[in-house]
């Protein structure tokens, strides 16, 4: 009975002063002791990191991440661009979570203002270093996770990082927080303190595999400096956190720039070495694509990442360009394709049937669209892990997949499960009428009929939706679409509208059709949950954009979180794709094999770039630094 109190114990309650917890945590192992079947299995050690499959890449005494240049100059100033707006400083709730500035915590800008108890490197699939934790144990079950915090952590203001502030954090976004981090942080049943300056997060199970790594990279507010009781409302007071830069203006909408903290706590831990190399990071807003370019051009932004190939073919026509002082830069991709598409919104009832989405899907005349606008520079999308093992297109399922998907004998249409289901192949005219049959036999089995020129429903009435965008890009290839739709009688019409009424429609479901990009890893896992599961479908301010509802989906969800090897992890993966697949939720467009970075010579970039390609923390300015 002592003993079970003990193990059940969790020395967080107010009513322990300091020494009585003290004491009854060096008495714990003998009152454990009492109860031979309360003895828990043995303590994992402490790491310096862990992987979400094998064994880290690095050793514990790494010098820096091998996408960046510890020996970097520092100084200078980065001044990036994008399209777009922002209307808040807080990244992690509903309202202007999706319109927040950028560079306050991501991967391409830096995690500038907030970190995490550990930092990903992207050079590996899914691996964590030690970073605001020294130390971190985790079991192989899975059901916890512990961190020791590094004693020189601090905030910006100087104040140390406190097991206090770790675990107001997790409680915030918990309560008050967007999907997915409040559905992840409400899996933490309960928080132990085993020693000083360190913190277990109990979990009620190991079954999802990839939580203990997510929790692992959850922001770390300061919860003196943090608004608990407005935390879920849009601000711009600039918030305090522990990374290496703090605000130094904040212009709404317009401009957002963060200046180096001169006493950053982390300057020389190997997570840090090459990271932060400016002394300034600047970030313009343009309204629209055509304004960033021009601003390129002129020297006012020192990168630029390109993802249209005509503005890559043909953009370089100016003079700093054929004098050599701005460079074309493209990285091979060590990452799966990014999904892009134009998604369907099934919530409402005209996309409701999977049959008229099938036949939608098969109307993109990619042939056309790659040849007429894009150069033939693009390769087509098919999957959401194309270019990797991952990917199930054209590969038949494999018994392990197929053991999985046995209780939805329907989830999976029989081309997609034989490996030979690939999008629809036009002839490059802009009106292959073998592909219009083929679509219009996709329409029939919903009941839908050509009548006169109109592609008419069981209702009676035409096939009429909107396409929302919100830039010229996405405009020019909607109406592209759409004159491949209406051959086939269908009434739809393209809306552009600028970018924060853009994202508030999306945000609220007031849209039919979107253009969307579902990012890709090595390592996909709890993320799914937010993109595609049942529970997101409703969630306000979920990554649900299509309103995906399917049991299906579900289950392989959960076979990809809980998976033990690689070998179940790539079936699961593979057996989620072929359910996205069948379900046919968006227009697949396109990709290509090499991220584009344009550059002036005032930034140099380190010699290996991360799996990712464009990670511009890790770049230096080429004038005015020193080493």
């Amino acid at each position: 009975m002592l003993g079970q109190w003990a193990q059940n114990m969790h020395l967080e309650t107010p009513i322990f002063t300091r020494p009585l917890a003290v004491l009854l945590r060096c008495l714990l192992p003998c009152l454990l002791l009492t109860n031979p079947q309360a003895v828990s299995a043995e303590e994992p050690a402490a790491s310096h990191a862990i992987a979400m499959h094998g064994a880290p890449a690095l050793p514990p005494d790494f010098k820096s991440l091998p996408y960046a240049n510890p020996n970097a100059p520092q100084g200078g100033t980065l001044t990036l661009g994008v399209q777009g707006t922002f209307d808040s400083l807080n990244q992690y709730i509903v309202q202007g979570g999706w319109t927040s500035a950028r560079g306050m915590r991501e991967r391409q800008f830096g995690s500038n203002i907030y970190e995490s108890l550990l930092k990903r490197s992207y050079a590996e699939a899914f691996t964590l270093y030690a970073h605001l934790a020294e130390s971190v144990k985790m079991p192989e079950t899975r059901d916890w996770i512990e961190f020791k915090l590094n004693p020189k952590a601090t905030f910006s203001d100087g104040s140390p990082v406190t097991v206090e502030d770790v675990a107001f954090s997790f409680d915030i976004i918990r309560d008050k927080g967007r999907p997915p981090y409040r559905n992840w942080y409400a899996k933490i049943i309960r928080k132990e303190y085993p020693a000083e300056g360190t913190i277990r997060l109990v979990l009620e199970n190991g079954d999802n595999r990839e939580l203990p790594l997510l929790l692992s990279l959850a922001p770390i507010f300061s919860k003196d400096n943090t608004d608990a009781e407005n935390f879920d409302k849009s601000t711009l007071t600039p918030p305090v956190g522990s990374g290496p830069y703090v605000f130094a203006e904040i212009d709404p909408g317009k401009r957002v720039v963060y200046k180096k903290n001169p006493d950053y706590w982390a300057k020389d831990l190997p997570t840090a070495a090459g990271f932060s190399n400016f002394d300034e990071i600047r970030i313009d807003y343009y309204r629209d694509e055509t304004s960033l370019q021009e601003a390129f051009k002129k020297g006012l932004i020192d990168i630029l990442p390109f993802g249209d190939p005509v503005r890559w073919t043909t953009g370089f026509d100016f003079a700093a360009a054929k004098e050599g002082k701005v460079t074309k830069k493209a990285i091979p991709k060590g990452i799966p394709a990014h999904a892009q598409g134009i998604a369907f919104n099934i919530r409402q009832p005209v996309f409701e049937d999977v049959n008229v989405r099938r036949a939608l899907r098969m109307l993109f005349d990619f042939e056309w669209v790659n040849e007429n606008i894009y150069y033939g520079l693009y390769k087509r999308t098919a999957g959401y892990w194309d270019n990797s093992e991952l990917s199930s297109v054209g590969v038949p399922a494999s018994e392990r997949e197929r053991a999985l998907l046995a209780d939805f004998p329907d989830a999976v249409t029989p081309e997609v499960l034989e490996g030979t289901w690939k999008p629809a192949q036009a002839d490059g005219s802009g009106r292959d009428r073998k592909v219009l049959r083929a679509a219009l036999t996709e329409f029939k089995k919903a009941g839908y009929a050509l009548n006169g020129k109109q592609l008419v429903g069981p209702n009676g009435e035409q096939l009429q939706f909107e396409i929302l965008t919100k830039n010229e890009d996405e405009e020019k290839l909607a109406l592209a679409y759409t004159r491949t739709l209406k051959l086939v009688g269908i009434d739809v019409s393209v809306r552009t509208v600028d970018p924060a009424q853009f994202e508030d429609r999306r945000i609220k479901r007031e849209f039919d059709m979107v253009f969307n990009t579902w990012y890709a890893s090595l390592s996909p896992g709890a993320e799914q949950y937010g993109r595609w599961s049942s529970a997101a479908a409703d969630a306000e301010g979920s990554f649900n954009i299509v309103g995906a509802k399917d049991p299906a989906i579900d289950a392989m969800i959960d076979a990809v979180v809980g998976a033990r090897s690689k070998e179940d992890f790539v079936a699961s993966v593979r057996a989620l794709e072929r359910v996205l697949i069948s379900g046919a939720y968006a227009v697949p467009l396109y990709n290509v094999p090499d991220f584009w970075v344009a550059h002036w010579d005032t930034v140099q970039a380190p010699d290996q770039q991360s799996l990712y390609g464009d990670e511009f923390i890790t770049w230096w300015s080429a004038q005015d630094t020193q080493n």
